[in-house]
């Protein structure tokens, strides 16, 4: 049985068709992700599979219930965390945890004993008694995850679950998602934060405008377009982007004190670089080249340059 079964999912809103015949299938176990640049009709996709929007055709199962069908035994089956997080303002992260498990059944010990074990993984154990609306916006995003994940659903869904929020939140979010997948839930990550998707998902599903354009696992997506290298650099002091400009170098960027450079033969694009920093008496601080990334993988099958 999969876990997700969507086929053929179609949804437009007046002339804009924003999801065009996406099918998706998510055997049970580990982390799917779903990638695409803004607009791409992730949130639109996320929506039918968790049954918020009606599909003009197509279908969705969720570990074998169709979700238009019998949407309460699917949703039942489901943990969702959309893209603005859901958490009640004048509760405290206690109370909206233990209200988010009576909806789910579970019994008065069971919510308790659980909403203890999250609210401690989650770094919060010391505002469970606080009112949310003083929480910042990492703390909500974690108390929106806690509240998915309190009935220990065997699929849980996150859409953009990182976005906007500061470093120790994501690293904690990051941490619960891959708990979660080792306890047995499968997971339905989308996110535009390429990086996050190579270090969590086992395999990616990209869409673009409307279309699903590319699925695999992370290694077979970035070996795409097996011709995309970069040379990461940097220098002593300050250059400009005139310095990369070379036969066989497709574009530089800049990152962090480095520069990445684009290219499809490092060997051409080192002997560059190391004949123009003698030329403009520049030192070279650190080089390094690199295999194919995802992120290149994802621009040129998005063509979100």
């Amino acid at each position: 049985m999969e876990a997700i079964e969507a086929k053929n999912l179609r949804k437009s809103f007046g002339p804009v068709t924003a999801v065009d015949n996406v099918s998706i299938t998510i055997p049970e176990g580990g982390i799917f992700g779903f990638l695409g640049p803004n607009g791409a009709g992730k949130t639109t996709t996320i929506r039918m599979i968790t049954g918020v929007l009606i599909p003009d055709t197509g279908t969705v199962q969720v570990l074998g219930t169709d979700v238009d069908k019998d949407p309460l035994t699917a949703k039942l089956k489901m943990g969702v965390i959309p893209e603005n997080g859901t958490v009640y303002s004048d509760l405290t992260a206690e109370q909206n945890i233990l209200i988010t498990a009576k909806f789910f059944g579970m019994d008065r010990a069971s919510r308790e004993r659980r909403a203890g074990e999250i609210l401690a993984r989650l770094g919060l154990e010391e505002r469970r008694n606080d009112i949310v609306r003083t929480f910042s916006k990492g703390m909500r995003q974690r108390i929106s995850i806690a509240c998915a994940i309190v009935h220990s659903p065997p699929v849980l869904i996150l859409d953009e679950p990182t976005t906007g929020l500061d470093v120790y939140s994501r690293r904690l979010v990051i941490d619960t998602v891959r708990h979660m997948s080792e306890q047995g839930s499968t997971i339905l990550l989308t996110t535009h934060n390429i990086e996050e998707a190579n270090a969590l998902c086992s395999m990616i599903s990209i869409i673009n405008k409307g279309k699903i354009v590319a699925t695999g696992s992370p290694e077979k997506l970035k070996k795409t377009f097996d011709t995309s290298r970069y040379v990461e650099i940097s220098f002593d002091q300050p250059v400009g982007p005139g310095l990369f400009s070379a036969p066989g170098i497709t574009r530089a960027e800049p990152w962090g004190d480095k520069w990445r450079v684009f290219t499809d033969d490092p060997d051409r694009a080192v002997k560059h670089l190391a004949s123009a920093s003698e030329r403009d008496h520049l030192t070279i601080v650190s080089i390094a080249t690199s295999n194919p990334t995802l992120e290149e993988a994802f621009v040129r099958l998005t063509g979100d340059v």
